[in-house]
């Protein structure tokens, strides 16, 4: 069974930095993708970015261009979020997401249907 744990949310002031944390276990992680997606009070869940099986192709979402890094260790079955410059808008719970099939790229995995495995989610609050 595929677990997802995600750590190092927190409260930042607006312009800080935060990194967050996924530790996957459950099956052989070096064989899908992975993405982040966050869920603002009163708001759908929404894609943030994603990272391909061996982070050959990486995508974001606009708001957060050039301002979050996604990449992952294989060798250490983790992912990670480096999330720069926030934002007041920022402010939502970030998960940790697995893609249901191994070796995707493109497209298909910055959709949020793509990921059938989460974890349970970490807040990050970015204070203006």
């Amino acid at each position: 069974q595929v677990q997802l744990v995600e750590t190092g949310g927190g409260l930042v002031q607006a312009g800080g930095s935060l990194r967050l944390s996924c530790a996957a276990s459950g099956r052989t992680f070096s064989l899908y993708a992975m993405g982040w997606l966050r869920q603002a009070p009163g708001k759908e869940r929404e894609f943030v970015a994603t990272i391909s099986w061996n982070s050959g192709y990486t995508a974001y979402a606009d708001s957060v261009k050039c301002r979050f890094t996604i990449s992952r260790d294989n060798a250490k079955n983790m992912m990670y979020l480096q999330m720069n410059s926030l934002k007041p808008e920022d402010t939502a719970v970030y998960y940790c997401a697995a893609d249901r099939t191994p070796y995707r790229a493109g497209a298909v995995i910055t959709s949020k249907n793509s990921y059938p495995y989460w974890g349970q989610g970490t807040q990050v609050t970015v204070s203006s």
